[in-house]
């Protein structure tokens, strides 16, 4: 039986991104970053990183504030902005646009 692709609406698409962004600014790798939320105690590989960053996996709640925790941000950093029309990204482009980036 064939796996169905993942569905991200675009708050876990910005999520997504931001992870990613605020990792490079940081200068960690995924493995890095992998490893420093397994030390906190949330076991994580590089390729669920990895997977997360590419929006080919859901982030849920508890890896999103262990991830924040890690790279050293409030957990709400990784969230979109919301105004009265919807979310809006922190980190360029529009949640169409960034599910485009990502998903092709």
């Amino acid at each position: 039986m064939a796996s169905r692709p993942v569905e991200l609406g675009p708050a876990g698409l910005h999520s997504a991104r931001a992870i990613e962004c605020i990792r490079l600014a940081r200068g960690l790798t995924q493995h890095q970053l992998a490893a420093r939320c397994t030390a906190m105690g949330r076991p994580m590989t590089n390729t669920a990183l990895s997977r997360t960053e590419r929006a080919r996996r859901r982030c849920d709640i508890d890896d999103l504030v262990t991830i924040a925790a890690a790279l050293g941000i409030a957990p709400v950093a990784l969230l979109p902005l919301w105004t009265v029309h919807g979310p809006v990204s922190r980190f360029g482009g529009s949640p169409d646009d960034i599910q485009g980036a990502l998903l092709g």
